[in-house]
C-alpha cells in the first residue's frame, strides 16, 4: 500500500503512530482491519490499521555510523562488514575478505568503474541483487536510449536514475550495439554523455562481471585476462583503459553452504543506506597524506588509483581514520589492480602501455615500493621492474653448472640478501 510522501495517523488505542517515508519498492508490511460503523460513515474511515513493520529505514545518520565505526578495530569492522553480506570471515584470509569488500566499491564510489572476471558460483553479482535497492543488475544486451538518454520520450535513462549498473555474464553482450559501448567510453572517463543537442551528466558506476572457462594460469601464458569479455567490448582499447580496477575473481571460492554466517551483521537496508551516504563524500586525497605514486602511472592511472582507494577506505575507515600501515595496504591492493588492466592492454600489443611497472612511494622515508600481480609471477624472484639504487641482482651456479639460487645484494644494508 503506497501512502506517498504523506504521514499515516493511526489511532494510540489500535497501533503505535508511525512516520512512514516512501523509499521506493516494498517499504513496509501493513495489517488493515476493516470496522463498519453506521454512526460514523461519513466521518472516519471503516479502514484501521492493525500492525505496521517498517521494512526500509526512513532516516539516516552518518554520524552515528562514524561513531560506531570507532569502537571497532579494523579486523573486527571488516568481519562485520563480511557478515553483513552473508558471509562468515572466519574461512577467508584477510586479502581475500578485501577483495570481497572491493565488489561493493560502486556502491560507494560515485563514477567508479569496476570488472570481475573469474570461475562461476563466487557470488560476484550478489551485492548488486540482494545488498542495495540503489542498484540494477542487467543480464543482457541494452541501448543508448535505455542506458543514457531517450531523446524521442526526452527521460534520463538508468546513469541517471540508479546509483550503480552491473553488466552480469558480460559474454551475453556480444550483440549490443557499438554505439553503446562507445557513448559508454565517454561516460566511464567523465561521467558525461551527449545525445542530439543535449550534454548530459551521470553519476552511476559501471560493473561489468564475467565468466572465465580457462584456469587463470592458461590464460596468462597463451592469450589475457580480458578474454571472456566480448569482441565489441575487448576490441575496443580505450574502453578497456577506463576500467579503475580489474578484481582477481579466480581467487574467490566457490560459494559453499559452510561459508555462510549464522552470526550478526548489518540489516542489509542500513548498510545500502551508509553505503549510498558516503557517495556524497571525497576520500580521493587521503592517499596524499603518506604515499605518492611512482613515475609509470600516468594521469588516467593516478585517477584509477586514488578512486579505488577512496572506496576501500569508505568501507573499511569510513570515518577518515587509517594508519600509515593501514593505508599501505588499501594503496597496493589499488595499484595492483590498476596494473592488472594496464598489463592485459600491453599484451594485447599495443605500445602506448608499455609503462606498467607501477609504484608508489613512502613520503617519509622515500622508499619506492614496486607492486606486482600475482597471477604473473615474478613478486619472489627477480622482477622486471626498475631495481632500487644500490641494488644487485646475481645468480649462482655448482660445480655440476645448475643455476641455484638468486640473491641480491643491498647496498643500504651493505649485505646479500637471499
Amino acid at each position: 500500500m503506497n501512502f506517498g510522501h504523506k504521514f499515516v495517523h493511526v489511532p494510540d488505542r489500535y497501533v503505535r503512530q508511525y512516520d512512514l517515508l516512501l523509499m521506493g519498492g516494498i517499504w513496509a508490511q501493513i495489517e488493515l482491519r476493516h470496522e463498519y460503523d453506521d454512526e460514523a460513515k461519513g466521518k472516519r474511515s471503516p479502514f484501521w490499521i492493525d500492525e505496521i513493520k517498517p521494512i526500509q529505514l526512513g532516516s539516516f545518520d552518518l554520524d552515528d555510523y562514524f561513531r560506531g565505526r570507532r569502537e571497532f578495530d579494523s579486523d573486527q569492522w571488516v568481519d562485520l562488514l563480511i557478515r553483513s553480506i552473508g558471509l562468515e570471515p572466519y574461512h577467508f584470509e584477510r586479502r581475500l575478505k578485501i577483495l570481497l569488500l572491493a565488489r561493493l566499491i560502486p556502491l560507494c564510489e560515485a563514477n567508479y568503474n569496476l570488472v570481475e572476471l573469474g570461475p562461476r558460483g563466487t557470488g560476484n553479482s550478489y551485492a548488486f541483487q540482494e545488498i542495495s535497492p540503489y542498484a540494477i543488475l542487467l543480464t543482457g544486451p541494452t541501448t543508448v536510449a535505455n542506458l543514457f538518454y531517450n531523446m524521442a520520450s526526452g527521460k534520463m535513462g538508468l546513469v541517471g536514475l540508479w546509483d550503480s549498473i552491473a553488466f552480469d555474464e558480460v559474454a551475453d553482450l556480444q550483440k549490443m550495439p557499438k554505439e553503446v559501448v562507445t557513448t559508454l567510453k565517454t561516460y566511464c572517463e567523465s561521467g558525461m554523455f551527449a545525445r542530439g543537442k543535449e550534454a548530459l551528466t551521470g553519476h552511476a558506476s559501471i560493473a561489468m562481471f564475467g565468466n572465465t572457462n580457462q584456469p587463470v594460469e592458461v590464460m596468462v601464458k597463451s592469450s589475457h585476462l580480458f578474454a571472456p569479455m566480448p569482441d565489441v567490448v575487448r576490441e575496443d582499447w580505450a574502453f578497456l583503459d577506463r576500467i579503475h580496477f580489474y578484481l582477481p575473481g579466480w581467487e574467490v571460492p566457490k560459494m559453499r553452504i559452510e561459508f555462510f554466517t549464522e552470526h550478526y551483521g548489518f540489516v542489509v537496508d542500513y548498510l545500502a543506506e551508509a553505503l549510498r551516504e558516503l557517495r556524497k563524500h571525497n576520500r580521493t586525497e587521503i592517499m596524499d597524506r603518506h604515499f605518492s605514486l611512482g613515475s609509470h602511472l600516468n594521469a588516467r592511472d593516478v585517477k584509477a588509483v586514488r578512486k579505488t582507494v577512496s572506496g576501500l577506505v569508505k568501507l573499511m575507515y569510513p570515518h577518515g581514520e587509517v594508519t600509515r600501515g593501514e593505508l599501505a595496504e588499501l594503496v597496493e591492493l589499488a595499484v595492483e589492480g590498476r596494473r592488472r588492466v594496464k598489463e592485459q592492454l600491453k599484451k594485447m600489443g599495443s605500445f602506448e602501455y608499455q609503462q606498467t611497472s607501477f609504484s608508489y612511494i613512502d613520503s617519509e622515508t622515500r622508499e619506492e615500493r614496486f607492486v606486482g600481480v600475482p597471477e604473473q609471477g615474478g613478486r619472489d624472484m627477480i622482477s622486471t621492474d626498475p631495481l632500487a639504487p644500490g641494488s644487485l641482482y646475481t645468480a649462482s651456479v655448482d660445480v655440476q653448472g645448475k643455476v641455484g639460487g638468486s640473491t641480491r645484494y643491498c647496498r643500504r644494508c651493505w649485505s646479500w640478501v637471499t
